[in-house]
C-alpha cells in the first residue's frame, strides 16, 4: 500500500478511493471564467482541480480562485520558483513541479520549506517529452527505466531538504510505456502514484488509450489518483475518469449499463433504443445495472446480474430483473418508459 498524502481535504493514497482530477482550460488571470469552470468541474465529479500558473498574473489570481471553490486547487509550476512560493502563500493545496526545471538547489528549499510549512503536497511530474538531457544519453531513448530515474532525482533533491509528502506521475504518449513505468514506480516506492496518458489525443483515441492505460494499471491496483487528458472540455475528462473507475470495479457512483451487440437474432431496432436509455440514464445516480438486449436469448439469461432490463421480441418486448421476467408483451415503442418505470421504483 501506498503512503497517504493530503490534497486539502482529499485524502490520496493510503488505500484511499482513487480521486478523480481534471485541469481548467480557462486562463488562471481570468478569475471568474476559471471560478465558473471548477464549478462545472466539480457538479460532474472532479474531486481535486489544477491550474496552470504561467506567469505572475495567473499567481496573483489563485487567492480569489481558492476563496471561490470548495475542491482542492493545484498549481502546475515550471521554472520560476517564486511563482510557486507565491501559489502557496496564497492557499493553492497543492503543488505540482519538476525540481529539476526551477533552478538552483537554494530554490528547490525554499519551495520544499514553504510547503512543509504549510502541509502542501508536491507531486513530481516526470513526463517523457522533457526527460533530462543526460538520461536521454545514458538509456539513448525514451524508457520506463529513464522516467523511473528522473522521478528518484526530483525525489532525492527533495528529501536533501527533508521533504517527503509527495505524490508521483511519469506521463508517456506511448501507453505501453507509460504503463511499464508506472508499475516500475511501483515495484521501487510506496509514493502515490497520479495515473495519466499524456496527450492522449481527441476522446475518438484519448479515451481509449486512458482507458487501455490507466484502468489498465488500476486493475492491477496500481494508482492513487488520476486524470485523462483530452483535447476537450474538461467536463468529459470527467466522464471518462468515472466510467474507467467503474469498469475497474472501483466505483460506482451511478448505473451501469450493459448491452448487447446485435446479431441476427434481434428483432427490434435495438441501438437507438440503447442509446436513448444511456442518454435518460445520465440523470440517474442510482448505483444498478441496466440491461438493454436484443432477444430472449441474450435477455434475462446473459443479462440475470442486471438489477433491471429489458429485451426484445418481433415488435414487443419484456421487461426483466435477475434474470427473471416481471412485464410481458410490452410495445416496442413503450420499451424505454416502461424500463424507466421500474428504475424509478428502485
Amino acid at each position: 500500500m501506498t503512503k497517504q498524502i493530503m490534497v486539502g481535504n482529499v485524502p490520496v493514497g493510503g488505500g484511499a478511493p482513487v480521486a478523480i482530477q481534471s485541469m481548467c482550460s480557462t486562463h488562471t488571470d481570468d478569475v471568474e471564467a476559471t471560478v465558473q469552470q471548477i464549478r462545472r468541474l466539480q457538479a460532474a465529479g472532479c474531486e481535486i482541480i489544477r491550474v496552470a500558473v504561467p506567469d505572475k498574473a495567473s499567481a496573483h489570481s489563485i487567492g480569489a480562485i481558492k476563496e471561490q471553490i470548495e475542491i482542492p486547487l493545484v498549481v502546475d509550476i515550471h521554472f520560476d520558483y517564486k511563482l510557486a512560493l507565491e501559489c502557496i502563500a496564497a492557499g493553492a493545496d497543492k503543488v505540482r513541479i519538476n525540481p529539476g526545471n526551477i533552478g538552483s538547489e537554494d530554490r528547490v528549499k525554499a519551495v520544499a520549506d514553504a510547503c512543509r510549512q504549510k502541509n502542501i503536497p508536491i507531486r513530481i511530474g516526470v513526463n517523457g517529452g522533457s526527460l533530462e538531457k543526460e538520461l536521454l544519453a545514458k538509456y539513448g531513448k525514451v524508457c520506463p527505466e529513464a522516467l523511473v530515474e528522473s522521478a528518484f532525482g526530483h525525489i532525492k533533491l527533495l528529501n536533501k531538504f527533508d521533504f517527503d509528502d509527495i505524490c508521483i506521475s511519469l506521463k508517456s504518449s506511448n501507453v505501453p510505456m507509460t504503463m511499464a513505468a508506472y508499475k516500475l514506480m511501483h515495484e521501487q516506492s510506496n509514493y502515490p502514484l497520479h495515473l495519466g496518458v499524456t496527450e492522449a489525443g481527441t476522446p475518438t483515441m484519448g479515451v481509449i488509450k486512458s482507458a487501455i492505460g490507466i484502468g489498465g494499471l488500476l486493475a492491477q491496483g496500481i494508482g492513487d489518483t488520476l486524470r485523462v487528458t483530452l483535447t476537450a472540455d474538461p467536463a468529459e475528462e470527467i466522464v471518462a475518469a468515472k466510467q474507467i473507475l467503474q469498469c475497474a470495479g472501483l466505483r460506482q457512483d451511478g448505473p451501469n449499463l450493459i448491452s448487447c451487440p446485435t446479431c441476427g437474432r434481434t428483432c427490434i431496432d435495438l441501438i437507438p433504443i440503447a442509446r436513448e436509455v444511456e442518454e435518460r440514464l445520465k440523470s440517474v445516480n442510482k448505483p444498478i445495472t441496466v440491461a438493454v438486449m436484443g432477444c430472449v436469448v441474450n435477455g434475462p439469461g446473459e443479462a440475470s446480474a442486471a438489477d433491471v432490463g429489458i429485451a426484445g421480441g418481433k415488435g414487443i418486448g419484456f421487461l426483466f430483473s435477475h434474470g427473471k421476467i416481471i412485464k410481458h408483451q410490452i410495445p416496442e415503442d413503450q420499451l424505454v418508459d416502461e424500463l424507466f418505470r421500474a428504475i424509478e421504483a428502485l
